[in-house]
């Protein structure tokens, strides 16, 4: 892990964070992890992605209930395991909280959302960053992506960025979204996409000496 690094993003819905990661990655030529997590916390697990698609982002009170039931045996390929294995969104954080620590461990990547920066709180080498948006462009960019009216974006936003700091805050005893949580906030309306990604980059490669 010497000369590895690890940028972790936070962000708001619709403020590009997504795009601006994936981005820097290229940039510096390190892999990239989003929604990728997801399938690699399953096949780590044995555990259904659904399972991972349903917890992903919330905090724990109550996610699994309703269509899984509140218990539900772990399943691997030797078959489900003792039901006092409870499936929770707890045992969940902490699969994916190994992948991410595994990466992490191996190479240098860039990680969005998912308490990444918390979970890696320990990692020599990190930036953890906040990507903001004026809420103009926020709903303009969810409309464009999703097909969807300004009405429906707004309400889109507010649930995400609700579900986010949830989550955030429950698992990190943080502040989601509160500059002292993070080493760079930065609002991509000022800049743009591709200049925030420029920026960010400079930030990192002054910050870890690359």
């Amino acid at each position: 892990m010497s000369g590895s690094y690890v940028i972790n993003i936070g962000r708001q819905l619709g403020s590009g964070g997504k795009e601006i990661g994936e981005k820097l990655a290229a940039r510096l030529g390190i892999d990239f992890y989003d929604k990728e997590l997801i399938n690699l916390a399953s096949e780590e697990s044995g555990l259904c992605r659904e399972f991972f698609e349903k917890a992903d982002e919330k905090a724990s009170q109550g996610i699994i209930g309703g269509l899984f039931g509140m218990r539900f045996p772990f399943i691997s390929e030797e078959g489900a395991m003792p039901c006092t294995n409870c499936l929770s969104n707890d045992a969940l954080f902490k699969v994916q909280s190994d992948v991410i620590r595994h990466l992490a461990a191996e190479k240098s990547c860039v990680f969005v959302g998912r308490c990444a920066d918390y979970i890696l709180r320990e990692h020599p080498r990190c930036v953890n960053v906040f990507i903001s948006a004026s809420k103009e462009d926020r709903i303009a960019r969810l409309c464009q992506i999703h097909h969807i009216d300004e009405e429906a974006a707004e309400e889109m936003m507010e649930k995400a960025d609700k579900k986010r700091s949830e989550y955030y805050n429950y698992y990190s005893y943080k502040t989601w979204g509160a500059a002292a949580t993070y080493h760079l906030c930065v609002d991509s309306s000022s800049l743009g996409i591709e200049e925030t990604v420029r920026f960010v980059e400079e930030f990192v490669v002054k910050k870890l000496k690359l």
